[in-house]
């Protein structure tokens, strides 16, 4: 069993139901799922950009990920419906913990000048999305075999009620937050 399920079972869970003043073990907030999702604008031009993005995401997270397909035409960005531009991956279960507690003890610490992250990123219902300009920052990632840095976003779905609950289970599970001053 990963050691940061381990830690949420036996460690989170009692502190969160004393935090939050719950009667029941079944009103603790958890991990749902995390999504890792790339947007591609790029993809329009090249295909072939689509193709890394691809072989990057499923390194990551050892899954083979969905390429995306816009819903409908937007003149100003130039793209069509129907045309494949980003990709994405629904984590859950173990592969799921594995990506957070790698998250949190390997990638982000590589981040330069990483003072943490914001807590102003929460959707209103407990959910927390995190941007991270490039996708360098996890080890297995090769530098050499990459064609351009590319960004991603990372959202993290809770079953909280709202945004004081999620973020007290992601600060509980080691979150590195900002600290504000």
């Amino acid at each position: 069993m990963n050691a940061l399920k381990e830690k949420y079972r036996k460690d989170v869970v009692p502190v969160l139901m004393k935090e939050l003043e719950l009667d029941n073990v079944m009103q603790v907030p958890n991990l749902k799922k995390i999504v890792l999702n790339i947007g591609m604008g790029e993809a329009l031009e090249d295909s072939k950009t689509l193709d890394a993005a691809v072989r990057d995401i499923e390194s990551i997270t050892g899954q083979k990920p969905v390429i995306t397909i816009s819903k409908k035409s937007i003149a100003n960005f130039k793209l069509r419906k129907g045309v494949q531009n980003g990709v994405k991956v629904t984590l859950r279960g173990d592969k799921m913990w594995s990506l957070m507690d790698r998250l949190m003890n390997i990638a982000l610490p590589r981040v330069r000048d990483f003072r943490g992250v914001s807590k102003k990123s929460f959707d209103g219902r407990g959910n927390y999305t995190l941007g991270l300009r490039e996708q360098l920052i996890f080890p297995e990632i090769d530098y050499d075999s990459i064609d351009k840095i590319r960004g991603m976003e990372i959202t993290f779905v809770t079953s909280a009620e709202n945004d004081e609950q999620g973020a007290a289970l992601l600060t509980q599970l080691g979150m590195p937050f900002r600290k504000v001053s």
